[in-house]
């Protein structure tokens, strides 16, 4: 999946910059906000369109869409016999982690320009959702410096 999303946002990437002029200087926060909104569209509508994905024997990638300046992911988790609250109890933690430092490391180049990332878990059978884990470039300060 890491190849599929790396290739996604290289494509993204390539098509705005052939959009967008050259200019030197700082670039104004407001255009900077407007592109990461277009990227942010563009990654999402272009990883949108291989969904559903199976991820594992758990976890399917259902949707990915962008809220804003930040990629919103949502999975449906098969917790087998487990009851959603336990899932949520016994799981979260080690689960944020996870999440986490995996978006740390493979969305590094997008939370450093300024396009967060939130990864939306729910359960497969009843549709509640489980966890929510949204990170930004301030989440990963061990992982990016």
């Amino acid at each position: 999946m890491n190849k599929i999303i790396t290739i996604s946002l290289a494509l993204c990437f390539s098509l705005l910059a052939s959009d967008t002029p050259t200019r030197t200087g700082t670039f104004p926060d407001k255009e900077m906000k407007a592109q990461n909104k277009k990227i942010a569209k563009l990654v999402a509508k272009e990883i949108s369109s291989t969904l559903p994905q199976v991820i594992d024997k758990y976890t399917t990638l259902a949707s990915v869409k962008n809220a804003d300046t930040t990629l919103v992911y949502t999975f449906e988790i098969n917790t087998g016999v487990k009851s959603d609250e336990a899932v949520q109890k016994e799981d979260r933690t080690r689960m944020k982690q996870a999440v986490t430092e995996g978006v740390c490391q493979s969305s590094r180049k997008f939370l450093e320009a300024g396009i967060n990332t939130s990864y939306v878990y729910v359960s497969a059978k009843t549709k509640t959702r489980l966890f929510q884990f949204d990170i930004a470039q301030k989440d990963c300060s061990t992982s990016l410096n």
